[in-house]
């Protein structure tokens, strides 16, 4: 049952008008009930064992930490210290180790079989070591995976509070628009609101419904529609050289932010109508300056997950503890910190690559690709800034700041080229194929409109983007809805209504058409 769908917004307006009518110490039971029943109703039902699995490996974990903490010194015991921190450390290691089992025996075992058979053809065997097999993999299993092996770290460190409530820690992980495609949550900062009650605000209401609406609009008037052009082009690269691969690049980049920031702001729409805040995942990331602002500004979460749960315990481990001092010896306090970071930060976006999919085009395009730009970034700055003020260049001038955001941009989109190909294969005969053929004539003479898009779906795509851009500047200057709420009272109800009826009847839905999951639903 997509979130798009009519069938999700009958379940969402009855969910909301019980929630509200229920008492509030019921609130939470029935979100639970709900997301339970959105889990069966959205594929195949059985699948639901692996979620409750987790959460019910989790929930032993939490109660066997809290049970053995107190029986020696506190800090003793968080720091591992002790025969009670040695056995705490015990039961965090087999919650991690179960529970990141399952995710690599669900998703990653075929990245595993393909890379080995793909070693031996390197090595002249013309047989297939092993006959891949597939298994179908939960909703937003990577998403309640982390969200909660994230929350059995933190009451490890006694940095969060051990939830005693089975049913409720089911609820935490299994909060039906969060498992949809995100945000990574930190139960220590989101996980208590989903058990308070929640009075009905009219204001708290509408604003969730109107950024819902916003989400709406992104995926089924923008994203839909260029996924036409990127599917054709995609689909066909070869009959597509030059611009056509251009083209459709910079168009998928757009699909893509479309999609997953409209998920979010359906999500966090909808979770605000609830009385519950989620964390933001985007802040207008085509804006960046560089790839590390980029990557502060896009999925916000999983980075700040990643970071916390993945790059910081790499860098505390004794090797690289050693290597860093090693490194200082060798290349000097400042320069050997760098490398020795940049060592822990490979190891950082090769576990990104891998979490977006068991493929090596996720791997490079959405990991080590990206560590090589900020790698080269930090590594470059210092002789950029040199130069600049040599040729007397303000480095913080509009003009500068412009030249960077295009460069991110460019950047970027060479990566979602791997992202969205069908293999890392096509992808280099994708940019073999952009960077050979010269063909700039078919950007004016009609040939685009060949693609999937006529050219009234042109107009209307290009007329939405522009609306995302304004709507984009004036999110840096701070929220729209509230200073659309301090407009006029036409004003504002003529602007909600505008993106209403564009969702209505510029939206690609209706019979005969499924809009296409959420691209980070598969996640």
């Amino acid at each position: 049952m997509g979130i798009t769908s009519f069938n999700f917004l009958c379940f969402f307006a009855i969910l909301l008008f019980l929630y509200y009518v229920l008492p509030g110490r019921m609130q939470w039971g029935l979100l639970l009930v709900c997301s339970v029943a959105y889990y069966l109703l959205s594929g195949n039902g059985i699948l639901i064992v692996y979620p409750v699995v987790s959460v019910t490996v989790c929930y032993a974990g939490i109660r066997l930490l809290s049970a053995s903490s107190g029986q020696e010194d506190k800090q003793d015991s968080i720091q591992g210290g002790g025969q009670d921190g040695r056995r705490r450390r015990m039961i965090l290691i087999m919650t991690i180790l179960v529970n990141i089992g399952i995710l690599v025996v669900l998703k990653y075992v075929n990245f595993g079989i393909y890379t080995i058979d793909g070693i031996a053809r390197l090595l002249g065997s013309s047989d297939e070591l092993i006959k891949s097999v597939d298994f179908l993999i939960p909703l937003g299993m990577s998403f309640y995976t982390f969200s909660l092996l994230g929350y059995v770290v933190d009451v490890y460190y006694g940095i969060a509070d051990p939830q005693t409530n089975y049913f409720k820690l089911m609820l935490y992980g299994m909060y039906f628009p969060v498992i949809i495609s995100g945000p990574i949550l930190k139960y220590r900062e989101h996980g208590e609101q989903f058990f308070i009650p929640h009075q009905f605000d009219y204001r708290r209401v509408t604003r969730g419904l109107q950024r819902m609406l916003w989400g709406f609009f992104k995926k089924l008037v923008i994203a839909e529609r260029l996924g036409m052009l990127v599917d054709t082009v995609y689909g066909g690269y070869a009959d597509y050289p030059g611009a056509f691969i251009w083209v459709a690049t910079v168009c998928y980049a757009f699909q893509l932010y479309t999609d997953f920031s409209g998920c979010m702001d359906i999500v966090l729409g909808m979770s605000e109508s609830f009385g519950i805040l989620l964390p933001e995942n985007f802040q207008t990331p085509f804006f960046a300056g560089s790839i590390a602002e980029y990557w502060r500004r896009w999925h916000i979460t999983l980075g700040v997950w990643m970071k916390e749960y993945v790059f910081y315990p790499v860098l505390r481990t004794k090797f690289f503890t050693n290597l860093n001092k090693s490194w200082k010896n060798k290349f000097g306090k400042k320069r050997g910190k760098q490398y020795a970071t940049f060592a822990a930060m490979f190891v950082l976006w090769l576990t990104v690559g891998i979490w977006h999919g068991g493929d090596w085009k996720f791997v490079i395009g959405s990991g080590l690709l990206h560590w090589f730009y900020i790698v080269m970034e930090e590594l470059l700055a210092p002789p950029c800034a040199r130069l600049m003020e040599k040729w007397h260049i303000d480095a913080g001038g509009k003009a500068v700041r412009a030249v960077r955001v295009v460069r991110t941009f460019f950047l970027v989109c060479i990566g979602d080229l791997f992202f969205r190909a069908e293999s890392v294969g096509d992808a280099f005969a994708m940019l073999r194929g952009a960077v050979t053929v010269w063909n700039p004539s078919v950007l004016w003479d009609g040939s685009l409109l060949q693609l999937g898009l006529d050219l009234i779906e042109a107009v209307i795509v290009i007329a939405a983007l522009f609306v995302l851009y304004a709507v984009s500047i004036a999110q840096n200057k701070g929220s729209v809805r509230e200073r659309i709420a301090g407009k006029a009272l036409v004003i504002r109800w003529a602007i909600w209504y505008a993106l209403l009826f564009a969702v209505i009847l510029l939206g690609c839905y209706g019979p005969g058409y499924s809009a296409g999951e959420f691209i980070y639903q598969g996640f």
